[in-house]
């Protein structure tokens, strides 16, 4: 199968470092492997995404030489297809309409025999609108997919396998049951607050849809990769392999964010560094 990889950011703030180097390792790895490198607009939060930093992203990545074909995906433009995948996981009994807010899990939570258990997403979720069905939606309610009902669906759960390509934990590993509903819970599959899929639902979907064949991002990411395995095991999407790399950190050992204006690639730039200047800072 042809080699397929891509970058997807999304335009709520300037590259930085941290991006130049995971843009730069997908796209020279599918030039290793005479394969294609594809660029995917995750513009899904409307109320931060804007054109300028959209065609920030375009100009900064032709700047330290990367390339791509057109059209760019949006997944703006999809949110028909996240739709139907949620009516299919509906038809099956695997989603549920939930209106928590954050401090609802919090209080939840609260008691100091449950403690507030962490998983990839956060706080794990504690269940409280699990008896709900989809017929109680209302508007303003998030869907969260039933972890425990998943793996139940699925039977045999520690089948599901993927390929892990980077320099951690590189080699199978397999869906684990017991992690996912105590250490996962039940993740949120579209957004109250965004109107679209969340980026677990939209990540899967979209990389099926793009013929990927390796996944390329940050080793901040590791953790959600039983979650889109998952994912595209129930929503019989094919398996890929994924490539974690190091994170690119600050001066205080913190990872970059976008508000870390300082590293910004547009300021190298504008400061008249050269790409190869750039990727000296990150080690490539």
């Amino acid at each position: 199968m042809p080699y397929v990889t891509r970058f997807a950011p999304s335009p709520t703030g300037p590259l930085h470092l941290g991006h130049a180097f995971s843009a730069l390792t997908a796209y020279t790895r599918a030039r290793e492997q005479n394969g294609r490198f594809l660029l995917r607009i995750e513009d899904g939060d409307t109320s931060r995404c804007r054109p300028e930093w959209e065609a920030l992203i375009y100009a900064d990545l032709r700047w330290l030489g990367i390339a791509w074909p057109e059209p760019v995906l949006h997944i703006t433009a999809r949110e028909d297809i996240y739709a139907s995948a949620l009516k299919r996981l509906d038809e099956i009994g695997l989603i549920y309409p939930c209106s928590c807010t954050r401090r609802d899990v919090m209080n939840a939570l609260s008691a100091p025999q449950e403690g507030a258990p962490m998983g990839p997403d956060g706080v794990i979720y504690p269940g409280t609108c699990r008896s709900r069905t989809m017929a109680s939606f209302q508007p303003g309610d998030a869907i969260r997919l039933d972890m425990e009902k998943s793996i139940e669906y699925l039977r045999d759960v520690n089948r599901f396998s993927w390929q892990e390509t980077g320099p951690y934990e590189t080699g199978t590993h397999r869906l684990d049951a017991a992690h996912l509903i105590h250490g996962v819970g039940d993740i949120v599959l579209a957004r109250k607050d965004l109107g679209t899929a969340a980026y677990h639902l939209s990540v899967v979907i979209d990389d099926a849809a793009q013929g990927i064949t390796e996944a390329v991002r940050g080793a901040d990411l590791m953790e959600a990769t039983q979650i889109h395995r998952l994912l595209q095991a129930l929503l019989d999407l094919p398996e890929i392999a994924y490539h974690h790399h190091p994170l690119i950190r600050d001066e205080d050992g913190k990872r970059l964010a976008k508000r870390s204006d300082a590293k910004a690639i547009s300021k190298f730039r504008e400061e008249g560094l050269a790409p190869e200047d750039v990727k000296a800072l990150i080690g490539l």
